[in-house]
């Protein structure tokens, strides 16, 4: 058993236990500045890491396996939640007990997410899920004087259990029939189960749990509210960290576990890929809230990378990783700026309403007018994030899409309705440039504001702030290199 592999894993649950243990004796007054001690230390860990990988090769009787797909998926996770611990750092006053809970509770989650990018094994597949989804339940309401956390965390809940239930009876149906869990093992039987109904239904239970981590049509019921709910920095982590998660699992499932089924369900993929980006799309058109926006904007997001996954090729692959490499500088930059702008204050309190019975913020698409006036950089970040998730050149948003369709379009002359798919795709990009520039039109053309006084962010921030632009610009204008780690973290599920 080599546990040099799992040392990314074990470096971060020491980490959290550290903090926590750190909680016991700190004063009150230096609690917040734990989550500044929790980003140096997976500063530590990812930089480590890069300068000396572990090496390739399984463990635990090849539940776990190291190779270029998880140390790709390992890192992006390891600098999201840096950049979501910063933003927890000034979203702290915000959270009247318990911060130093927060951070461990945000680097429990990302441990399970390290263990589901080696899953090769329907087991830790259920392990890594579980341990990402229950520390999830428990930030997500997180805010407890807050109504509207409460009922996030448990609608999440219940469908998350739902999931939970779903993927638990597929993986029994699968294992029944394949007698073994393990990817590789069930890689070289699967094919004589491909007019199999029961394994079918089972293979199809296990991807029904996962299109809820994705948030994919029909799975997507919990996004907006839960979104909307949830405290900005968990809404982050969820939209970047969880979201990456599912994928790296279903590339895992489709590509390593069941190729030969996976070629056979092309169509099936592709409904969901069109469906999910037209209703992502359509529903976000009519929101004010900004975090219910992005939640219906994930929504499209995923169908997005769907595309690439329903292309069943080695570039559709590469474009799912590309995307997501500039989904997280653009998605977190975005929720840094809602963090920092539209709740460094609570709005009034409405006590007539059910859903704010405690402490709520302002955020609704009116709030962000005069941001320009009030903070340069704010305005800066979250109008390149915006532009960037419509998928306007020079920003990463575009080439990610652009990559995506190329390998769809790829797959066209064998099967024409990957035509049909990207042109849907097409019809999502203009339309979300209508909701996406609607806030940017309240950030640099609202008249008369009601709030001009300038936002003051920390260092901190501002270091984040930029490195997010400067993600979003170099992934845009130069994606050479990131385009090359894509391909070599693919390489292992095509060969």
């Amino acid at each position: 058993m080599n546990l040099l592999l799992l040392v990314h894993e074990w470096s971060v649950i020491a980490l959290a236990l550290a903090l926590l243990l750190a909680d016991l004796w700190l004063p009150l007054s230096s609690k917040r500045k734990l989550g500044y001690a929790a980003v140096a230390g997976l500063v530590v860990i990812l930089l480590y890491g890069i300068i000396k990988p572990p090496p390739y090769g399984t463990t635990f009787g090849g539940m776990y396996v190291m190779d270029g797909l998880a140390l790709f998926f390992k890192r992006f996770f390891i600098s999201a939640a840096i950049l979501v611990l910063l933003m927890s750092v000034e979203f702290a006053d915000h959270i009247e007990t318990g911060i130093a809970e927060y951070y461990a509770l945000i680097l429990f989650a990302l441990s399970g997410m390290l263990f589901a990018s080696s899953a090769n094994d329907f087991s830790l597949l259920f392990v890594s899920l579980e341990l990402i989804t229950v520390t999830f339940y428990v930030l997500t309401s997180f805010q407890r004087a807050r109504l509207a956390s409460l009922e996030a965390g448990v609608k999440y809940l219940i469908i998350g259990a739902l999931s939970t239930g779903f993927t638990v009876f597929g993986i029994a149906l699968v294992y029944g029939l394949g007698k073994t869990l393990n990817f590789g093992q069930l890689a070289a039987v699967a094919g004589q189960f491909k007019s199999n109904p029961v394994f079918l239904f089972g293979l199809l239970l296990v991807l029904t749990g996962l299109g809820f981590k994705i948030a994919a049509f029909p799975f997507q019921i919990w996004a907006p509210d839960v979104y909307q709910g949830a405290p900005s920095p968990t809404t982050a982590f969820l939209a970047v960290g969880s979201k990456a998660a599912g994928f790296v699992l279903l590339l895992r499932v489709l590509f390593t576990a069941v190729p030969q089924i996976a070629l056979e369900w092309s169509r099936l993929l592709i409904v969901i890929s069109a469906i999910t980006i037209l209703y992502g799309n359509l529903c976000a058109i009519p929101q004010r809230n900004i975090k219910r926006l992005l939640g219906y904007s994930s929504i499209a997001h995923a169908g997005y990378m769907l595309l690439g996954i329903s292309a069943l090729s080695a570039a559709g692959q590469s474009a799912v990783l590309y995307y997501l490499s500039g989904y997280l500088v653009t998605v977190l930059g975005a929720f840094t700026v809602i963090c920092i702008a539209l709740q460094s204050r609570p709005a009034e309190r409405d006590e007539g309403g059910p859903s704010h019975g405690g402490l709520d913020f302002n955020e609704d698409i009116s709030s962000l007018a005069g941001l320009n006036q009030r903070s340069p950089l704010l305005a800066a970040t979250i109008t390149l994030a915006l532009v960037s998730l419509a998928g306007i050149p020079p920003l990463a948003g575009f080439l990610g899409k652009f990559l995506l369709f190329k390998a769809a379009l790829a797959q066209a002359p064998a099967q024409h309705a990957y035509y049909w798919l990207v042109a849907i795709a097409i019809a999502g990009v203009v339309i979300s440039i209508y909701y996406y520039f609607g806030l940017i039109r309240a950030i640099y053309w609202s008249k008369d504001p009601a709030d001009l006084s300038p936002i003051r962010t920390s260092i901190p921030i501002r270091i984040s702030l930029c490195a997010c632009i400067i993600g979003m610009l170099y992934l845009g204008i130069r994606p050479n290199l990131f385009v090359k780690f894509a391909a070599d973290a693919i390489q292992k599920l095509t060969s």
